[in-house]
C-alpha cells in the first residue's frame, strides 16, 4: 500500500509498505480520507511519538470502508462505512483501528467530512463536556476558534445551549466563528480578549490550546468555580499564575492528551460521542468545517498550510 513517510527536517515522501493485518479486536479500513491535525506536525518534528504498538506513520483519524475484521470484533463487518480514531497510520491507503474507536458515518456526511470528525470530536467531548462539565446556559470560550478543534468546539458548545465566544487571528476567521455559532468572535491581534470577556461578565469554561501568556488571562476572566481545559501550549508550556486567585474563585485548571489514552478509554469516549454528538450531527447542529482537501501525494502542501495557520477548519487528505 502507499503511505506517507516522515523524518525530522525532511520532506514528506510516498513509500510502499505492507498492508497491515487486523488483530483480534481490530478492523482494517480501506481509507478514503484522512484528517490532518497539528499533532501530525509535532510528530513529524520528532516529538509526540505514537503509543506502544501503533504505527510509526502519521495520521490520527480516517474514514473509509471496513475490509477485514479480527476474530473478536462483533459490531463491524466488511463493507461497513466507518470513521475512526487511530493511534497512528492514517496517512495511508489502509489503516488499522481498534473496533471500539470506530463509529458509523453520520447520515448526510461525506467520507471527507467524516474523516474530519474523530480527533476533534473526541477531544472536545473529553475536555469541554467531561473535564470542563459545560452546562446549558453557561458561557464558553475557545481559543483558536477557526482551527479544526475550535470550529468543532463552537458548534458542540452551541448545541449544548452554551453562550460561545472564540478568539481568532483575522476578520475572516472571526466571521467564520460567528457563523458557526459564536456570539462574539474576538480578533486577538486587534483586541484584548481579557478586556472583552471581563466586560461580558466572564466565562465558565475555557478550552485553551495556546498556554503561556494566555494562562493568567484565562484565570482572570473565569467566573467563580470556572474551569480551564488545556489541550496544547502553542505559546509555551510555562506560565506564572496567581494561586490565590485559583483559591478565592475555586477555579479548576486541568488538561489532557488524547493519543496516550488506553483503547478502553477511547472506546468509552466513542460511546459517549455516538450517544450525544451524533444526534447533534443528525439534527444539523454540528458539521465539520472542511477548509481544503489534498491528495495523499500532496500531504506536504497540507502541512505547509497548517504550519502557516492559513487554514480555517479541517484539512483532509484523500486517497
Amino acid at each position: 500500500m502507499r503511505a506517507i513517510a516522515h523524518a525530522p527536517n525532511a520532506p514528506l515522501s510516498i513509500v510502499e509498505l505492507p498492508q497491515p493485518t487486523p488483530k483480534a479486536n481490530e478492523i482494517l479500513i480501506k481509507v478514503a480520507a484522512a484528517g490532518v491535525n497539528r499533532p501530525d506536525l509535532i510528530q513529524r518534528a520528532g516529538f509526540y511519538p505514537p503509543p506502544p504498538g501503533a504505527p510509526d506513520t502519521m495520521g490520527l483519524e480516517v474514514a473509509g470502508e471496513v475490509v477485514a475484521a479480527g476474530g473478536d470484533v462483533q459490531r463491524w463487518r466488511a463493507g461497513d462505512k466507518v470513521c475512526a480514531l487511530l493511534g497512528g497510520g492514517g496517512y495511508a491507503e489502509f489503516a488499522l483501528a481498534d473496533a471500539g474507536s470506530a463509529l458509523p458515518i453520520p447520515a448526510g456526511l461525506s467520507l471527507i467530512e467524516a474523516a474530519a470528525l474523530p480527533e476533534t470530536v473526541f477531544t472536545v467531548w473529553a475536555n469541554v463536556f467531561e473535564s470542563g462539565a459545560l452546562k446549558p446556559g453557561e458561557t464558553f470560550l475557545v481559543h483558536g476558534g477557526a482551527s479544526g478543534i475550535g470550529t468543532t468546539a463552537i458548534q458542540m458548545a452551541a448545541a449544548q445551549g452554551a453562550i460561545v465566544y472564540a478568539t481568532a487571528g483575522d476578520a475572516a476567521k472571526v466571521a467564520l466563528c460567528e457563523k458557526l455559532g459564536a456570539k462574539r468572535g474576538i480578533n486577538y491581534k486587534d483586541e484584548d480578549f481579557e478586556a472583552v470577556l471581563k466586560d461580558a461578565g466572564g466565562v465558565d469554561v475555557i478550552l485553551d490550546m495556546v498556554g503561556g501568556p494566555y494562562t493568567p488571562k484565562n484565570l482572570a476572566i473565569l467566573k467563580e468555580r470556572g474551569r480551564v481545559a488545556m489541550i496544547a501550549f502553542l505559546m509555551g508550556a510555562k506560565a506564572e499564575v496567581d494561586l490565590s486567585l485559583i483559591m478565592r474563585k475555586r477555579l479548576t485548571l486541568t488538561g489532557s492528551t488524547l493519543r496516550s489514552r488506553s483503547i478502553q478509554e477511547k472506546a468509552r469516549l466513542s460511546g459517549e460521542v455516538e450517544k450525544h454528538v451524533w444526534p447533534w450531527i443528525a439534527a444539523g447542529k454540528v458539521k465539520p468545517a472542511v477548509d481544503s482537501t489534498f491528495p495523499l501525494e500532496r500531504a506536504e502542501e497540507a502541512h505547509a498550510r497548517m504550519q502557516a495557520s492559513a487554514h480555517a477548519g479541517k484539512m483532509v487528505l484523500t486517497m
